[in-house]
């Protein structure tokens, strides 16, 4: 079975997966990457309304398969107080 490491960029911290794990195919791989991005976006309550959220797949020869990236826009549509 393949082996498909995940490496993660939530625009403050970047992990390098050393470790990997098998899935059967390179599309089950990119069915993972993309589960992750929604959860990489809820783990990490955003300070700022613009926020990007990436993974890339790379296979056992390191060679990036996939990649696919979440964007986060926020915007106000009602005055604030103080601004």
């Amino acid at each position: 079975m393949p082996h498909f490491f995940f490496d993660t960029d939530d625009g403050d911290f970047r992990f390098q997966d050393e470790e990997g794990f098998e899935l059967p195919s390179v599309d089950a791989a990119r069915i993972e990457a993309l589960d992750a991005l929604p959860d990489m976006a809820r783990n990490k309550i955003p300070d700022r309304d613009r926020h990007t959220f990436a993974v890339r797949v790379r296979n056992e020869g390191g060679a990036v398969v996939y990649s696919a990236s979440l964007d986060l826009l926020g915007a106000w549509h009602i005055p604030r107080a103080g601004t």
